[in-house]
């Protein structure tokens, strides 16, 4: 199944409620590890594609400046019953993160978690995203990724049927999503899920 924005918005509607209590509980080592290699500086200015309820703010450290940009109304409103609790300054967005929605070259980092695997075009995302970032600036993926060089076998495609209906897409490789961005990527390690999450790093050229 083809996901799209309107696919998606009926989706995470349905998520909203329970998103924070249920699965968001199992990503939770990777939202952690990203930000830490991530390495967010008093000052530096950051962007969020796919805020979603707000689950990566906890590890957000203070003195940073943070834009988050989301498709689902309903995800937004949990995400600003958070901002009080948040360390740092967050202004939210309601959006499609495929499209730049922000000043070209104004952002010292990009956050990607969980939304390259769910957003209907993720190699628009990525290239929006990092149009958003300064050069040098430094963006981090936590997702999960097809193992490259592999295609989906039968069982892998009939579970992603329902993937799908879920909003998120277990078939992507990264390096289709990569495909003319400029950037390279400085780090890549396995997270959750024998190694199906990974969390990587990426430097704008």
């Amino acid at each position: 199944m083809k996901m799209t924005n309107l696919h998606n918005t009926i989706a995470y509607r349905r998520w909203a409620p329970i998103y924070d209590a249920t699965v968001n509980r199992i990503f939770t080592p990777g939202r952690k590890r990203a930000l830490t290699l991530l390495n967010l500086l008093p000052g530096e200015k950051v962007l969020i594609a796919g805020v979603g309820t707000g689950a990566d703010f906890p590890y957000l450290p203070a003195g940073v400046d943070v834009t988050g940009i989301d498709l689902s109304s309903e995800m937004l409103a949990k995400a600003r019953l958070k901002l009080e609790r948040c360390p740092a300054s967050v202004t939210l967005i309601e959006g499609d993160a495929q499209a730049l929605l922000v000043d070209e070259g104004a952002f010292d980092a990009v956050i990607l978690n969980l939304i390259l695997s769910v957003i209907p075009d993720g190699n628009a995302c990525l290239l929006s995203a990092l149009r958003a970032l300064k050069p040098g600036g430094r963006a981090v993926i936590f997702d999960k990724f097809l193992p490259e060089g592999k295609s989906p076998n039968l069982l892998r495609k009939f579970f992603n049927i329902f993937s799908t209906l879920l909003g998120t897409d277990i078939n992507r490789r990264l390096s289709d999503l990569m495909k003319n961005c400029p950037c390279e990527i400085t780090h890549d390690e396995p997270s959750i899920g024998g190694g199906m999450y990974r969390v990587v790093l990426l430097k704008r050229k």
